[in-house]
């Protein structure tokens, strides 16, 4: 029985997959969780990881890599995304990391985020050869790949993160309209230039994966507590996007905070979220996005399993 590990570090969320491999392209999930610590608050301007988030996030991954060797995982991949590679401490932060938990971390750069992104979108949702716009937001950047089956037409990596803009642009609570009105403005300019940067999206079908899709997923089904498999592959329309939008921002934290299944630490982002998802769709062309459960965490782990397959 082969084991592996895979641990996705975000700027928001850290996520561990541990799971027994069942050939190169299949795995059985053993245990999964993950954590909201939220290791680039206040990154920008200064683009230094700060202590306190830092710490954060050091004290999850000791906790990662311990629970990693207790199911006897044989190797565990590490990835970094946004906040890591921003961060122009980021070598003594990886080297914490190394010192403290054991844990090698591989800091990739946008382009080869999205494509174990796309990895495990398609494993996830079993896409086949159909042709996706794959929107996979996080906490520091946003990425969209184009695909068709396992080929990439194009990838962008936009800097569009939940976390950048929350901390911009939402400074009451609840948010003001102008407040949403700058987040639609900004997210608005980057979609028009990335219109140029991508080809046709004729037949395209728009998914999103990571924390804010899902969490609107589980809302939009009524579910107490999240359920990857009710989740997977879930519709979201453009008109109950909008109506969940109005629903979560007119909310103030402490009571927004309540709606389940919210985890702690995401409600304060789901508004920024939700307004990047809504724009993006109205910019595009979108009636729907389909939601999957999977994403970068699960594509570290079938990129690890083919590796060992070779």
């Amino acid at each position: 029985m082969a084991i592996y590990a895979a641990i996705d570090i975000g700027t928001n969320t850290l996520r561990l997959l541990i799971a027994e491999a069942v050939g190169s392209d299949h795995f059985t999930v053993l245990h999964e969780e993950q954590t909201v610590p939220r290791l680039g608050e206040g990154l920008m301007p200064s683009r230094l990881l700060r202590d306190a988030p830092s710490r954060r996030s050091l004290t999850v991954l000791t906790r990662f890599a311990e629970t990693a060797h207790r199911f006897k995982a044989l190797h565990v991949a590490v990835v970094a995304t946004s906040a890591v590679r921003e961060a122009s401490n980021r070598e003594e932060f990886v080297a914490a990391v190394l010192r403290e938990s054991g844990l090698s971390i591989q800091v990739i750069d946008g382009s080869e985020e999205a494509r174990l992104t796309l990895l495990g979108v398609r494993h996830g949702l079993r896409l086949g050869s159909s042709r996706v716009l794959v929107m996979d937001i996080g906490g520091g950047s946003t990425e969209f790949i184009l695909a068709k089956g396992e080929a990439i037409e194009a990838i962008v990596s936009t800097g569009l993160g939940v976390v950048k803009l929350t901390e911009a642009h939402l400074k009451n609570d609840p948010p003001t309209p102008g407040e949403l009105q700058a987040i639609e403005r900004v997210v608005a300019d980057r979609i028009g230039r990335l219109r140029a940067e991508l080809p046709d999206l004729e037949g395209a079908a728009l998914i999103g994966t990571a924390g804010t899709p899902t969490t609107l997923a589980a809302i939009d089904l009524g579910l107490a507590v999240y359920t990857p498999d009710r989740v997977d592959g879930h519709r979201l329309s453009m008109t109950r996007t909008r109506q969940l939008l109005h629903m979560l921002a007119t909310r103030p934290l402490a009571e927004r905070s309540k709606i389940p299944p919210l985890e702690p630490g995401r409600a304060d982002l789901i508004v920024a979220g939700t307004t990047l998802i809504v724009t993006v769709m109205g910019a595009l062309g979108y009636d729907e996005c389909m939601v999957s459960d999977s994403g970068l965490r699960e594509g570290v782990l079938l990129d690890l399993l083919r590796q060992r397959a070779l």
